[in-house]
């Protein structure tokens, strides 16, 4: 397993390609989930959920739920940063947030995923267990869920 940055926080970098602008000139929301799907599999290779584990173990993450914030427009060639914490963690389960930053990750984030995730054995398409040094590495990124985590979408109120 690698280590993580002195925050105790994964972080994951990338830059807006050009194909991923959309009509209105700014990052498409397909590519907002991709690059948080990204950032998972960092997570996963930190944790040591990495390909050659996955090989071997015809285990994997699989993401049960997942709820996507669009909060401001992120435009062509804007460097993101994605900053990963752990809600959540037990014998089968993962609950993730992504924070995604234009530039450093300060201020208010452009978007946001939280993810409930399962470990699944392939072969037999059932949840099972994580391995314990996994575990381990997620229970030491656990923090507490900011105060929107956990809500879902908010019915649209009727225009008077």
């Amino acid at each position: 397993m690698t280590g993580h940055p002195p925050s105790g926080l994964p972080l994951f970098h990338q830059t807006v390609q050009d194909d991923w602008i959309d009509y209105n000139g700014h990052l498409s929301e397909a590519y907002y989930v991709l690059i948080f799907g990204f950032a998972t599999d960092a997570l996963m290779d930190a944790a040591g959920l990495d390909a050659a584990y996955r090989e071997g173990t015809g285990c994997s993450l699989y993401t049960v739920e997942a709820h996507v914030r669009y909060l401001h427009e992120v435009a062509r060639d804007s460097e993101l940063t994605v900053r990963t914490t752990v809600l959540g963690v037990d014998g089968k389960k993962l609950r993730l947030l992504h924070e995604m930053f234009a530039g450093a990750p300060s201020g208010s984030p452009v978007a946001t995923e939280e993810l409930f995730t399962l470990h699944v054995d392939q072969v037999s398409g059932r949840a099972a267990a994580l391995p314990e040094a996994s575990r381990e590495y997620f229970a030491g990124l656990l923090a507490p869920a900011p105060p929107w985590a956990g809500n879902g979408i908010r019915e649209v109120q009727p225009h008077r």
